[in-house]
């Protein structure tokens, strides 16, 4: 994380970039295991974190520079609710995890892009001066 009040929204796109990695994998782990009798399936809480470390009625600037990102990591949890059908007792539906897999990717993606493009910015304004 970068300590300076301008890289506040690179530091919040890369915690949720370090989030989107984390549920690759965590996906990709379920996958592999789309097999094995009595696996449930895992996923990852992030989002709901971000929203409640930047709720307030400040401007978003405001609460991104108020935001304590060194605590704000993502979880690993078991996904027990999803009931199985399977006599195995796994939970793991292939065609869910395959689209939850490309939806993350375009997460992942977009976020990165998105860091660029504020990286993109800062250097604009540090040649024009």
């Amino acid at each position: 994380m970068i300590g300076s009040n301008a890289f506040n929204y690179i530091n919040v796109l890369n915690k949720a970039a370090d989030a989107s990695w984390v549920r690759n994998e965590v996906i990709s782990n379920n996958i592999a295991n789309v097999d094995t009798p009595g696996y449930k399936r895992k996923d990852v809480q992030f989002e709901s974190y971000l929203r409640s470390a930047l709720l307030g009625d400040n401007s978003l600037e405001k609460r991104v520079s108020d935001a304590h990102l060194d605590s704000l990591n993502p979880s690993i949890y078991t996904d027990n609710i999803s009931l199985s059908y399977r006599l195995d007792g796994n939970n793991v539906n292939i065609d869910t995890e395959s689209a939850n897999l490309a939806q993350n990717q375009v997460r992942y993606y977009s976020l990165i892009d998105s860091m660029s493009q504020e990286f993109g910015r800062l250097k604009t304004v540090l040649q024009a001066k």
